[in-house]
Parts: structure tokens; sequence; C-alpha cells
């Protein structure tokens, strides 16, 4: 067919005799002309422009879109484009009816695409690069592609053709849009004065784009790129050269920080405040709040939501025209009518095959893009509100009256829970809320369209699915009930394996490793059937997804073969199908955003309750933030990161905006005193006054102590002064200079998730000299020393755990270190022992603080030191007894000082035995032990790499990059393999059957369809074909349904199978592990494999699993259905399976490495409130709110970004998907209309192909997750590796006497001792020999072996060479069990187990009653225990922090010798607990325990004068051996200097 632009099947196409516009053809000529104008123009500066770009300045420059009108302008581009591509399609369809090719019908149409795309590039690159002058060139082409646009309508009006005619609509939609185009263009030039004005307008970037450090950029770009995250590419694509960190994510736009938020939301809240203050039963509403505040973004994406729903019901309807057409076409092949201008009608152009796949192509463009914008936007808001939320819970927080806090109103485990939950709950309401207005109206739509396609039988299929819904609900509702009883479980069995592992030495000891293994077992079995109760419910859920559109397709298709003469059409069958598949998924998604929305109205009921709490009075005689606290908080933002440095003004913007109004304090301007109480009558909040008729005067300068019995009332006291308390009367009057100028220390030490030094300095600038001098005073130095990195460790809740002396040292520097005028100490001593009290008094408090002349207030139980007082409160009952100095009150009060007097006389005979039991010395040497091994980092950085490294050893980047990109197959195998080979022979076979069944159920449909539709039998044949065909329709639906339940179940009880294996091993691998293992690992690692690790093997990796294996499946049974239909398909698969390949090798490590940082962000963030919450009153009396503030702001964006990343993350990994997905279904449609299958099996090609666009996003998601879940496994698995000690004996058990070791008699002979085969030997040829009942003792400076000895006896340690022999057996051929449930031993640190005191001491449950009792009575516990409620079965909290430390040392000897053995190892046993319970140890041991061995390792080589023999230790080699007496004869001996220098 030849071609010619007018056509050369026409002569008069070329006639110009009636005039120029009167030809058609010369009119569409002339409407090429705009079009050339603008490629000719727009090309050669676009050519310059790119080569130019380099040289642009800030990073951000390019993403600056300043132009007004930029939107509405992309939006028009894009319509007009649209219309472009009608334009081509009606002209090339026009053009098919014709004799020979009119280029003119389509030409001018192509090149207008080609300019309107060259237009929005060019004006896109004019904007960026800030050249207005050069759009000139697109005003002139609006301009003339309008007049000629104009002319070509009028010329159609003309010749009277109308809207029925598809072409006049395109022409009058162009006429239109260029119109708009040109206002557009208009009011670019009217509001910046680029031309045609002198003083063009001048502009800025946004702040934000200014600052390099905002790397999120989607609300500053274009549309296009906004719509398709392109700008997240870079981030993404450089995920695979380094890993992602919060430098590379940088910090939030200023629209989206938490402050911005929160002033939104707080003015929003203060208004509902003011609308419901005259009503005093009504309380502000935060949802209208919620609603002022975010309300725009929700309609925003609601619309977006809409347009999707609707867009998504383009895809049926294209399917049946689709099917309908190529049916049609078989019948009707006659051309039609051969005019040289032939029209066409609207309908004639939709009836065309290849117009409605390039129009399915499109409206799934346009649908996913605007169902992720609805998905984008409401993430974003939800994050806004949390990020808001958050800001205003932490405000509420830092004003809570401390009344609320102490007296239970408000715990911190409900402001955690608000912090870590409700507001989350909120956040994903937010992100499912368009879901509760969309829904209703896309399942309306659906039935609407079901009704129109089959009539009455469609409401049969509807009815299923509405009638089933329900039960979906119940499930829901069952599931969350399941998970909290798991939860319950979960918790049980964390607190005794909490409890094993701190005891785990112990145990060992004991031999009772497995009975508490048992136990813990037990409640492991009662979480795994609470877990099937989950799993069952969860496997129901997945299983009502995929059975009930199977079930409603059966109903519908059963009923319509029933109920109608006419045969099912394959259009109708395909375009039902696909609409069922559009209607399940809102209605199983309705149960979860119910749910939720009844969560969110808990949660908002919470917060209500919260916001409405008391606050502390605002009379406080302290008046608001001074600059002085401003500056200290400015030059220290306590966060590590340096991408997060704010603009300084939102902290004052924040501040200028917090201040409570204070009223003035009323200064006196005496300078003597600091602070006056007169006439105070304060409360904690329940009206009744705790202390009452307070007048007190605090002299400056000057050191005052507040002394009395414990509960008068002396704590209160400070915490009155500082405004803490409620002032029923009275007043609290401060000197001016002193107002804001307070350090305190409270009773119970309260530090920060922060380095040492930190916590001392705590927002003051750093002073060396200070610094030290406050250390020393303090004697923090060796304990300093000890940590790991000195003063730069973290301490607190995340870093090591110090005890309560150390804690309480560090407080009290931190009052020291800070340039106050007043400090007050809360009981600084309580803690601590005589020598630190005593350095502290000295150097800390009468050296430091007198020296600079500051105020100090002091409350203390130690009156040894009244003496130092420069004045004295003595406080009784809640009032104060008597004021003044120590001389005063001698002569005044001569019996209070009396009775001073008897009690310093006691406390200094407590002082007595106090020196001997050192107890700073211990707390460093548990800080040492803590410390002790830290060979244990290497091991643990060691377990994250992968397996793959042994094979090859070079570690450049490129090999980390390739394991970052490696999917961990292996560990994905070893988990499998965990739940058993059966069962994932099962779960494999069953999989595949249920696709097989659901792809022949669909196959079916469409050969029944195309047969009926061939077969020209008889009405009788008919009717047997159709019960043939309705009858193994109904056995496959059936089929699929069962194997739906099958499948579902077998990956659940898979699941449940590995998970159970899983945990059974670790726990028997860690109780069987040597006790090196937990001296170098931390218990917090540990825990953590049996808490997090183990819950995402639990809950989160089957469900994985499931959706991942389902949604691949569904993947490849589609494109095999559309190959089957047309194999051409398969060529245009490469390439999209190329470019689908790398978009999820990109995406998988990038989303890793987000999701890793938004975990790792939020746990400082809890912290941090948790923290404040506990610390407040500290807080508050140091005027430290703003800095706190300003930290939590900076960490909830921190939060915040990671949180926004990820979630664009995934919007780029879906868009792309689903694109690829659209590109999958064009090009399925355009090779089915080409290839021409059977009409059914077409249709089910494309049904297939549309349910790609919806699964292929999640196989990326899934496998992304599976990733990360597969860490887990991975973490489990490396314990398990791990050897464990040699339980085996070479005798067998049989073997061994009953009642061995009988006499007691040990041979120690060439013992050489080490901890682990690679380590130097700690015990190097030592050689004993002790009799029967002989008392040893043994000793030595620290790190001399003693305590390896002991463990030697038990093989706790590595004998390799020499041996121990007791009683004739050498302890290395008896089983461990044998060896150490026949020996007994007192540990340094007293363990007791939560139960009972007769679980305590005997969990074996073999002794009687009397044999207890007895045993508590030796260790003189009888009458305390018969006192308790239960006596034996008296209860033992956690630790045993019931009873005093002596009174479970004692325990722990009734423990001793409830086991009667000959052999007792008193391992430093006295080393914690006081002189008495010391006495009676000693007492017990010389009675009760006369005819066995006692070896004692001494902490005091007092205890051991008086033993039959002695051994001293040297580094390892046994230095002297003898008794006592003998060795002391030795003037330089070993054993005398360790005498002389103990005493």
């Amino acid at each position: 067919m030849k071609a010619a632009f007018c056509g050369n099947d026409n002569a008069s196409a070329y006639d110009i005799s009636a005039g120029v516009l009167k030809n058609v053809c010369f009119v569409d000529a002339l409407n090429l002309v705009p079009h050339v104008f603008l490629l000719f123009i727009t090309f050669p500066i676009l050519f310059i422009g790119w080569g130019s770009q380099s040289s642009k300045v800030q990073i951000h420059h390019n993403t600056w879109l300043h132009f007004p009108g930029h939107n509405l302008r992309w939006i028009l581009t894009f319509t007009l484009l649209f219309v472009h591509v009608c334009e081509i399609a009606e002209g090339i369809v026009s053009d098919a009816n014709m004799k020979s090719r009119h280029l003119h019908l389509f030409l001018p149409a192509m090149m207008g695409f080609v300019a309107a795309t060259t237009a929005i590039v060019y004006y896109h690159n004019i904007e960026t690069s800030n050249f207005p002058k050069l759009l000139l060139a697109l005003f002139l082409y609006w301009i003339m592609a309008f007049v000629t646009k104009t002319i070509k309508l009028v010329r159609y009006c003309e010749d009277g053709v109308t809207f029925s005619q598809l072409r006049f609509c395109i022409t009058g939609i162009m006429v239109i849009l260029y119109g708009l185009l040109m206002a557009v263009e208009i009011n670019v030039i009217r509001v910046r004065r680029y031309v045609f004005f002198m003083n063009p307008q001048k502009v800025k970037p946004p702040e934000d784009l200014q600052d390099l450090g905002v790397r999120f950029l989607q609300p500053f770009v274009n549309l296009l790129s906004k719509a398709t995250y392109w700008w997240m590419n870079t981030l993404i694509i450089s995920a695979h050269k380094k890993p992602i960190d919060l430098k590379a994510i940088g910090k939030l736009p200023i629209a989206m920080r938490a402050l911005t938020n929160y002033v939104c939301l707080k003015e929003a809240y203060e208004e509902q405040k003011k609308k419901v203050a005259n009503q005093p039963n009504k309380i502000p509403s935060i949802w209208l709040a919620m609603y002022r505040a975010f309300g725009r973004p929700i309609l925003l994406s609601s619309t977006f939501r809409y347009l999707a729903d609707l867009l998504g019901f383009a895809g049926p309807l294209c399917i049946s025209g689709i099917v309908e057409s190529l049916q049609n076409r078989t019948d009707t092949t006659g051309k039609s009518n051969e005019t040289s201008t032939s029209y066409l009608s609207s309908q004639d152009f939709l009836k065309n095959a290849y117009v409605l796949a390039v129009l399915l192509f499109l409206a799934l463009i346009l649908q996913r893009t605007f169902l992720q914008a609805s998905y984008y936007v409401t993430i974003e808001t939800g994050i806004n509100l949390r990020g808001a939320l958050l800001a205003m819970i932490y405000n509420k927080i830092l004003r809570l009256s401390t009344s609320n806090l102490s007296m239970g109103e408000m715990t911190l485990g409900q402001i955690n829970n608000l912090v870590a939950i409700e507001t989350n709950q909120l956040m994903w309401f937010l992100f499912l809320c368009p879901n509760l207005w969309a829904m209703p109206v896309q399942i309306i739509m659906g039935v609407i369209l079901l009704y129109n396609l089959l009539r009455v039988s469609a409401l049969v299929g509807a009815a299923v699915i509405v009638l089933l819904a329900p039960i979906q609900y119940f499930i829901a509702t069952k599931l969350a009930e399941a998970q909290k009883s798991t939860l319950d479980y979960s918790t049980e069995r964390l607190k005794k394996t909490n409890e094993i592992l701190k005891g785990i030495k112990l145990l060992k000891l004991y031999a009772w490793e497995h009975i508490f293994c048992t136990s813990v077992e037990e409640t492991r079995t009662k979480e795994l059937i609470s877990l099937k109760t989950f799993a069952l419910y969860t496997s129901l859920s997945i299983f009502m997804n995929a059975a009930i559109p199977i079930a409603a397709v059966l109903a519908t298709f059963v009923t319509y073969e029933y109920q109608n003469e006419a045969t099912l059409q394959p259009y109708q069958a395909f375009a039902s199908l696909s609409l069922f598949h559009i209607l399940v998924t809102p209605l199983f998604l309705l149960s979860t955003v119910v749910r939720f929305a009844v969560k969110a109205v808990i949660s908002v009921q919470k917060l209500n309750e919260f916001l409405i709490s008391d606050e502390i009075g605002d009379d406080s005689w302290r008046s608001a933030e001074s600059s002085l606290t401003y500056e200290s908080c400015k030059k220290h933002t306590g966060l590590h990161t340096k991408a997060i440095n704010r603009k300084q003004p939102l902290r004052h913007q924040l501040d200028s905006y917090e201040q409570p109004p204070r009223r003035q304090p009323r200064p006196f301007e005496t300078d003597d005193i600091a602070i006056k109480v007169t006439n105070g009558y304060f409360s904690w909040g329940s009206g009744l006054a705790t202390l009452s008729n307070i007048n007190i005067r605090i002299p400056t300068g000057q050191m005052t102590m507040i002394v009395g019995q414990v509960g008068c009332g002396k704590s209160s006291l400070l915490l009155a002064i500082l405004g803490e308390m409620q002032t029923l009367e009275g007043k609290v009057l401060w000197n001016n200079r002193n107002r804001y100028s307070v350090a305190y220390a409270a009773q119970k030490p309260w530090l920060l998730n922060a380095t040492v030094e930190e916590n001392i300095i705590f927002g003051s600038p750093f002073n060396k000299q200070r610094y030290k001098a406050v250390t020393d005073a303090c004697s923090l130095q060796p304990d300093i020393d000890l940590l790991p990195f000195g003063d730069q460790t973290e301490i607190g809740e995340r870093g090591i755990n110090l005890s309560g002396g150390q804690r309480q040292r560090i407080c009290v520097a931190r009052a020291l270190y800070q340039n106050t005028n007043i400090v007050f100490l809360d009981d600084p001593f309580s803690a601590l022992d005589i020598h630190l009290s005593d350095h502290l008094m000295q150097e800390g408090i009468l050296k430091f603080l007198q020296e600079d002349k500051r105020t100090l207030i002091l409350v203390t139980h130690k009156l040894q030191y009244l003496p130092h007082a420069d004045w004295i409160i003595a406080m009784k009952d809640g009032y104060v007894l008597r004021e003044g100095t120590l001389k005063d009150i001698q002569t005044k009060d001569v019996e209070l000082y009396e009775h001073w007097k008897t009690l310093m006389n006691r406390q200094d005979q407590e002082l007595e035995k106090d020196l001997e039991t050192d107890q700073t010395t211990l707390e460093r040497k548990t800080l040492r032990r803590a410390m002790y091994p830290r060979e244990s980092k290497a091991q643990l950085e060691d377990e994250d790499e992968e397996e793959e490294e042994e094979e090859d050893d070079d570690d450049n980047m490129s090999t980390v990059m390739r394991l970052r990109t490696k999917m961990p197959w292996r560990t994905c195998w070893r988990y499998l393999t965990s739940g058993g080979f059966f069962l994932l022979f099962l779960m494999i076979f069953s999989k595949l059957l249920k696709h097989s069944v659901i792809v022949a159920i669909d196959y079916w449909l469409a050969r029944w369809t195309s047969m009926e539709n061939k077969t020209g039998d008889s009405i009788e044949r008919n009717r047997e074909n159709k019960s043939h065909h309705v009858a193994v329709f109904s056995t496959l639906c059936g089929a699929g349904i069962f194997l739906c339940l099958v499948t579902s179940l077998t990956v659940e009880w898979m699941g449940l199978t590995a998970a159970k294996n899983l945990h059974h091993n670790l726990l028997n691998k860690i109780i069987l592990g040597p006790i090196r293992f937990f001296d170098t690992t931390p218990l917090g690692l540990i825990l953590n494999r049996f808490s997090a690790d183990t819950n995402i093997i639990d809950q989160h990796i089957p469900p994985t699993l499931e959706s991942l294996t389902r949604s691949t499946l569904l993947c490849l049974s589609a494109i095999g259905m559309i190959s089957y239909a047309t194999p051409w398909f398969l060529v245009a698969l490469v390439p999209l399976g190329v470019a689908f390949y790398f978009i999820q090798k990109y995406f998988r490590v990038a989303s890793k490495d987000l999701q890793e940082l938004d975990d790792s962000t939020q746990l400082p963030l809890l912290c941090h409130f948790s923290e404040t919450a506990e610390g407040l009153t500290t807080i508050r009396a140091f005027r430290h709110e703003a800095r706190f503030k300003q930290h939590m702001l900076e960490l909830t964006d921190t939060n915040n970004i990671a949180y926004l990343f990820l979630s664009a993350a995934n919007r780029w990994l879906e868009v792309r998907t689903d694109y690829l997905g659209a590109c999958i279904v064009l090009t399925a449609a355009v090779t089915s209309i080409t290839y021409k299958p059977e009409s059914g099996i077409l249709g089910l090609g494309l049904l297939y192909a549309l349910t790609i666009t919806n699964y292929l996003n999640w196989v990326v998601r899934n496998l992304a997750d599976l990733e990360v879940q597969m860490g887990a496994v991975k973490k489990v698995n490396s314990f398990l590796t791990m050897e464990s000690e040699n339980y085996e004996g070479t005798m067998d058990p049989s073997q061994v006497p009953k009642d061995w070791p009988q006499e007691g008699e040990i041979k120690i002979e060439d013992l050489c001792v080490r901890y682990e085969n690679n380590l130097k030997p700690v015990l190097k040829h030592v050689k004993a020999y002790i009799k029967p009942g002989q008392k040893v003792g043994i000793c030595g400076r620290t790190g001399s072996g003693k305590s390896s000895l002991s463990l030697a006896f038990f093989r706790m340690v590595d004998i390799f060479d020499g041996k121990i022999v007791i009683d004739g057996i050498d302890i290395c051929k008896l089983p461990l069990d044998t060896l150490r449930s026949r020996l007994s031993i007192i540990l340094q640190d007293p363990i007791l187990f939560s139960g009972s005191i007769r679980f305590n001491l005997d969990p074996e449950c073999k002794c009687t009653d009397d044999r207890l009792w007895e045993a508590l009575e030796i260790a003189q516990l009888k009458n305390m225990v018969k006192s308790l409620p239960g006596g034996l079965d008296a209860v033992v909290t956690e630790g045993g922090e019931n009873f005093s430390v002596g009174q479970r040392q004692l325990f722990c000897l009734a423990r001793a010798f409830v086991r009667k053995s000959s052999i007792l190892i008193m391992d430093e046993a006295t080393a914690s607990i006081d002189m008495a319970t010391e006495n009676i140890l000693q007492k017990v041991v010389m009675t009760a325990f006369v005819d066995r061995t006692v070896v004692t390792i001494a902490h005091r080589v007092s205890q051991i004068l008086d033993g039959d023999i002695v051994l001293v230790l040297s580094e390892g080699v046994l230095a002297e051996c003898d008794s006592a007496s003998n060795l002391l004869l030795k003037e330089d001996g070993l054993f005398t200097t360790l005498v002389k220098t103990n005493k």
C-alpha cells in the first residue's frame, strides 16, 4: 500500500480551489508547524544546557522548582500526552479503513506527542537551571499550537462534524489544553516578571534545599519524580557500594520535623481545650485536634485512593472488551466505508482490541501511580502525627506532678506503653484510614459491574463473599487473643531463662542445669500450644483469603448455568473472575482496618487520660529558664551523628512556645540566707500535709545537714524546696542570685544512657581540671580505669551495669561538677562504705564545695559527720524538731544530743566491723569480673560474617558487597530442614498441587466457555455438556478449597516444628556450654537469642515464607499460562525478567540497611523517654528541660527519617514492579490480539497478566523480609556450633559407690589447669594432700589461681595435666553429673531463684521436710522462715531480692548442708556479708561440718588462721603449704606478708 501525506486514492485531496483552509489535509499540515518550530528551537538549547549542567554549585539546586503553576503544568502536559496518544490511535484506526495510507491522519499527532514531551523536558531543565527568559520559546509554541488547533476545530464545525465523532472531541479537548498551558505561561510572566517588565522578581531557594544535610527530596522534586520516586535511585544504587548509614539519609525537611508538627497539633489541641473550658465534664477531643492538624493530607490521600480504585475497574472492563471484540471479529470481516475522510465514533474506536490494550496499559500505570501516592501520603502523615504526639507526650512528662509518678497513678510502664504502643497504633490507624471510606465504594462499584455482566447470579457470588466476611473478622479477633497469650508465656519463659543464665555457675556446680532446663521447656510447651492456636488462626485467615474467591466463582457460575438459557460467554467469565479478585481484597482488609480502628479509639482514650493528668504547680519560686543554662545546652547537644546539626532558631521557638507562665518570685535581698521557708505545709497531692508547719532558713555558703529517722520527711523537705510538692500553705523564698543555680543528687541514683563523662558533666562545658578534681573526690578514678573505654564507656540501660555505690558516686560527682550556687545531696552516703564516705566528706564536701563557698544542703543518716555541719535541721514525723548549730542543740536540747551520742557510738562499733568488709573492693571486683574477658567482642563480630568467607580470605570491598547482595540460601535451607524433611516435602508438594488445581479451575472455565460457544448440538446434548462441565468445575473448586486449607496449615505446622526444634537445640546447647562461654559472652546477647530472635522464628518467618511461596508460584503460573496462550510472549519476557532481577537485587540491599537503621534508631528514643520519666526530679532541679526536649526532638527526627526512607524505598520498588506488571499486561494483550488464540484462552492469559501486577512487588518485599528474618536463624545457628562440656566419663555411673566420697580425702597430683586449649595455664604443677575431715585454707593475691583451684574440683576448667583423686577415684574419669552432684560449694555471690524456699534448698525434691528444717536451723534461719507465710513454701522473689545479702548467704549454707557431702568448698563465701553473718558461718563450719573436709578460699587471711593446713598460691604455683602457725614462723614467707598487709 502506497503512503502519501494526503493519501493517493483521491484526486481531490490536494485541491485548494475552495480556499486553503477548506482543505482538511492542509489544515493537518498546518498543525505540524508549531511542533516543528518547537523542536527546531529547543534541541540546540537543550544540548547546550545539558553540557553546562555540571557547573551547578549547590547539591540540591537541581531539584529547586520555583516557577508558579508548576504542578498544574505537569498535569496538563500529561493530559495532553494522553490525548495525543488517543489522536494517534484514532488516526491509525481511521487510516486502517482507507485504501491507501493517509499520513495526515496520524503524523501531526505523532509530532505533537514528541513536541509535548520535548516541551516538558525543556521546561524542567530551564526551571532547575533558573533561566526563565528561555520560557519565551514555550510561550510562542503554546500560542501557535492553540491557533492552529482552533482553526482545525472551526473547520470541523463548518463541515458539520459533531460531538458523536471522536476526532471532533479530541480537537476540542486539545484547544482547551493548549489554552490552559498558554494561561499558565502568562501567569509565570506575570509573577516572575522575567520579560516585558523592568524589575524581574528575585527568588531564593527554600531553607531545606540550601541545607546540604537534607537528603529527603520527595517534597521538592517535580511531579514525575514524585510519582516514580526517581530521586531515590541514587540512594538505592549507592547502597550497593557501601551500606546506608544515618549520614547518607541526612535529616528531615523542616515541614516534617517533630517540632513543626508538634506546634501544629498543639495549637489545634489548645483550640479544643478552649472550646470545652466552660464545660467541666467534657474533655478536649484529640480526634478533632488531629483532624485540624493533619486533615488535609488525609483528604488528599483519600482522593488518590478513590481515583486508584476506580481505575482498578478498567482491568476487567478492558479484558471483557478485548475478548468480546476478538470473538466478534471472527464474525464480521467486511470493510467499512471507504470515503476519504472517515470519522470514527467513540464506540467504534473502543471496539478496537489494540486500542483497548493500550488503554488498559495506561489505566494500570495511572492506577498504580495513584495507589502508591495514596500510600505515601498516608505514611508521611502518620509519621508526622507520631512525631507530634511523641513531642506532646514528652512535654507533658516534663510537667507531670511528682506525686502522679510516686503515688502510682501514672506508672513508668504506662508511659512507656504510650510511647511505644499507643502512638504506633495511631500511626497505623492513619496508614489504614483511607481504606475505611474507599472500601465501601470499591465494593459497591464491583457489585454493580458484576450485576451488569451476570445479572442475578452475580449477587449470589457477592453474597457468598459478604457472608464469609464476618468469619474473617472473628478469626482476626481470635488471632489478637492468641498473640496476647503467647506473649504472656514467652515473658515467663524469658524470666526463667534469664534466671538460669544469671545463676548458670551455681547450676553447673550443683548439677542442677537439667532441672531448670526442664522448667523452661515446660513453659515453652505452653507457649507452643498457644503458638499452635495462633498458627491455626493464621492459616485459617490465609485459607479464607484464598478460598473465598473460589467459592464465590463456583456459586456464581453454577447459578448462571442453571438459571440462564444463554451460555456463559468468555468475556463475561473472565471479567467477572477479575472483579471477584478485586472484591476480595477490601473485604479481607476490612477486618484488619476495623480492628485497628478499635485499637486507635482505645489509644486516644489513654492519651486523653495522660494529657489531662495533674501537672506540677506553676508558682514554683524558681522562675523560668535562664539564659545561663541556655548557653551551656547549646554547646552540648548529646547526639553522636554529625548529620544531625539542627538549626538554632528551632530550639528557641520550642522554648518560647513551651514556657508556662510562671509568677515572678518574691525575692529577698538578705545575702546571708539562700532559701527561706515560712509556715510551709506541703502535700504529695493527696490533700493531706506530708510536711507541716515548716519554718526554716538555709544559710548562704554553708553546710546545712538535715537529719532524722527513716521516713520523717527529710527527702520530702528537699523536694518541697525544689517545688516538686504541692504547696498547701506558706512560701518558699529564694535569694535572687540562687534561683536558677541548683545541683541535685537524688537518693536513688539516676544515670543517663550515655558515657560516664557525659553523666558527670551533664550538659555543662567540659573543664579538665574540675573534672579530675570531682572524680578524685568521689573516688571514681579506680572504677573508671576498670571500664573498657575509660570514662567514654556507655553506662545505663544499654551500657554496662554498675553497682549501687558506683552509680551513687557518679550522681554525686554530677552535682559537684555543676557550677551552681546551691547543691542538694539526698543521702549520698547510703550506698557507700565507710572509707568512701569519709573520702567524699573530706575531699568532696569539706574541701571542694566549701572552697567554692557553695551552699550545701545534705540529708544523711551518718551522725558522725554532724560536727562538720554549720547548720542542722532535725526532722521528726513531717515537722522540724530543732534547727540551729550543734552547739545550740547541745545546750538547748540535751536529750536529743544524748540520743545522737548513743547512736554515734553504735555507728562507731559498726564502723570497726565495717572496716573489715571493704565493699568498694568488692564492687570493683564484680565490675572487673563483668568486664573480664573482653575477647568476646572478637567472637561476636565473627559471628555475623557469612560462612562463605572461609572459602576466600581477601576481604576487599567487592567480596563484602557480594555477600550483601547474596540471599542467605544456606541459612534458609537449615531453617527449612529443621522443620523435618517430611513436612518440607509435604509443604512443597501441597503448594505445587494447590497452584496446579487453581490453574486447572481457570483453564477448565476457559475451555467450557469457548466450547459452549462453538457447539451447535441439540438441546439434549447441550444439557449433558452443561452437567459435565459443571460437575468437573465443582470438583476442581472443591479440591482447590481443600488444598488451600492443607497448604496454609502445612506451612504454619512446618514453621512451628522448626521453631520448636531450634529453641530446644539452642536451650540445650547453651545449658551444656562450658562456663568460659558465659564469662566471655555478654548475658544480653544470649538473652537476645531467646527473646527477639526466637520471636522472629516463632511468629514472623512462617507467614513471610507462606506469602513468598504463594506470590512466587502465582507469578510463575501466570507467566506459564500467558506463554501457553501466546508463545510469542516469552520473547518479550526476557528484557522484563532482566529488569525485574536488577530491581529486586538493588532493593533488597537498600531495604535491609534502612530496616536496620529504623530498628537501631528506635531503641535510643524509647530509652530516652523512660530515663526522662525516671529522672524527672533531677532534670527539673537542674533546669535542663530544654536540653532534654531538644535531644528528644533529635532522636524522634532521626527515627522518623529512617522510617520515611524505608517507606519511600518500598514505594520505589512497588512503582517499578507495578510498571513492569503493566508492561507484561501490554505485551500479553498485544501478542494475544496478534496471535489470536481461542477467546477463552485469551481471556485466561489476560486475567493472569492482571494478577501478576498485584504479586510482583510482594515477591520482592517478602524476599527482602525473609532475608532480614533469616538473620535470626543464622544467629541461633551460630550458637548451635559451640562445643558442649564433656558430660560423659570413662567410668559408668553404676561403678561409682553410692556414698562416694565417704571419707573426703583429696590428693592433688601435679595439677595443671587452663580455661581453654588456646590459653595459658592458670595453675601449674600443684601438688597437695588433704586428709579426711581437715579444714583447709587457700589464700593468695588476686589472680593467683585460688578460684581456679576450686573450679578444678568440679572440672569446670580444663585439667590438661595431672589429676585430682578424691577417695581413690580420679575425678576426670567420672561423668560430670555424678561428680558435681556429690560435692558441695558455697559461692561468693549468694544466688537464689524465684520460687519457694523449699525449691531453693532442694530443687530435686529428694529430701524430707525434717532434713530441710535441720539445715535451716544449722544456718540460724529456722525462726525467720517459720515467721514467713507458708514456711518452707514461702515465696522467694527473683534473685532473692526479698531477703538481705546476709540471709541469702545463709540460705546458700543451708543448701550446701542439705546435700550431705563429705567435702565442702567455700569460695570467698564471706566476702559480701557483714560480720554477724560471717561469725554464724564460721561457727556452723566448725560444728556442723566437723567431720567433713572443708576447703575455704579466703577473702581475708584472718578467716583461715585456725585451719589445719594452709595452701598459699602465687601466680598459679603452690608457693607454701603447712599449718598457719608454722607458716607464720617464716619471717619473709608469702603467708606472713599477706597476714601483715591484711591486718
